[in-house]
Parts: C-alpha cells; structure tokens; sequence
C-alpha cells in the first residue's frame, strides 16, 4: 500500500493516478469515505451549494481549521479500517495507492501495517494559491466569490503550515511538488522514498 497525503490543490490525486499506473494498483480517495465542504469556486460542472458557501463565508480561518480537522478525526476510524483491512486480505489482493488531505502524519506514523509507505506532496503557498487562482478564475470571479477563494486559500496554507510540522516531527517523508515538476517525475520521486522505505526496512509506516 501507498499513502500519498498533502494540502488541497498539491496534485495529490493526479499524481496517485500515475503511481497506480505504473504499480497495477487500485487508487482510491479518502475524499469518497467523507468529503467536508468541497471547494468554493464555480466551474463548468460545478455550482457552489448554498452551505459550502456558507462554512466559508461565516467562519474564521481559526474555525475552519477547527472544523476540517474535526471531520478528519471522525474519519481517521473508517481510514484505519479501511488500510488494515486492505493489508489484512494479503497478496491475493491488488494493491492500493490511497490518497488524500485526512491522511494526517500522527496518525499514520502509529500504524503498524506491513508493506505499507506513506509519503506527503507540499507545494510553497504562492504554487497553490495560483492553482486555486487558475481553477476558480478568480480574476473574473465577483467579490463574493474572490472571498471564499481567500478563506478557502487562508485554511489550505494554515493546515499545511501544521501538516509540515507533523509530518517534520514524526520523521516522516515530503516531496515537494511545486517547481515545475509533471506528474509522472513527482511520482517517479515518490516511488522512490517509497523503495527506500522498505530498504531499511520500514514495510510499516509505524516505527
């Protein structure tokens, strides 16, 4: 199994794709378990419902923190059971890359899961906040919507500023995915630390 964590808007998903590919591996979301309040910008094939509009614009950055990180408790239980479940059917099953912004490095570092590597994608503030810029068009945006974008993007740099230091503190591995990096070389690089995880013999997250 490979666990890719990281902030919004880091290229978690595309590039759990490509390292799916390249191992034969399912690729699943923690987003499918749960999904908090999704993304506050209008696209395409997406309107902004009413209460996404509202989590944004009447909490705090403060709040949204509190609140993001309180789902990402009360979800961690079906994450858990999800990995070891996964872990527990062994090699007659194909294996998982599952990605996601619950996967929080404390709690991942306590598994104790075999053939299980965990790895976070970081990106500099300015590479998100333009990605998110890019998404909700936000030059074009109305005042309304450039507010949620901001609040949106003022929780994804305070979550990822404590995400960083956890993960930092429990000796865990980041890759960072800004710098112009595609998909496939950011998963060659994530590979990698995924190889030399299990080269010193750390087949389990925990240690």
């Amino acid at each position: 199994m490979v666990l890719i964590g990281g902030t919004s808007n880091v290229g978690k998903s595309t590039v759990a794709q490509v390292v799916a590919g390249k191992l034969g591996f399912e690729c699943l979301t923690t987003d499918g378990l749960a999904r908090h309040p999704g993304r506050p910008w209008r696209t395409p094939e997406w309107e902004v419902p009413a209460h996404v509009a509202e989590h944004y614009g009447s909490l705090t950055v403060d709040e949204l923190i509190t609140s993001v990180l309180g789902h990402y408790d009360r979800l961690w239980p079906r994450i858990e059971e999800l990995i070891t479940a996964h872990a527990a059917e062994g090699s007659g099953r194909t294996g998982l890359v599952l990605e996601g912004s619950a996967l929080w490095p404390v709690r991942v570092a306590r598994l104790r899961v075999p053939h299980t590597a965990a790895v976070w994608l970081t990106a500099d503030d300015a590479v998100v906040r333009a990605r998110v810029h890019a998404a909700g068009r936000y030059e074009a945006a109305t005042d309304e919507e450039q507010r949620l974008m901001d609040k949106f993007l003022a929780r994804t740099e305070r979550y990822q500023t404590l995400m960083v230091d956890a993960i930092d503190r429990s000796g865990m591995d980041r890759i960072d995915a800004g710098g112009g990096r595609s998909a496939a070389e950011l998963a060659d690089m994530l590979l990698a630390a995924v190889a030399a995880q299990n080269a010193v013999g750390r087949s389990s997250v925990g240690r």
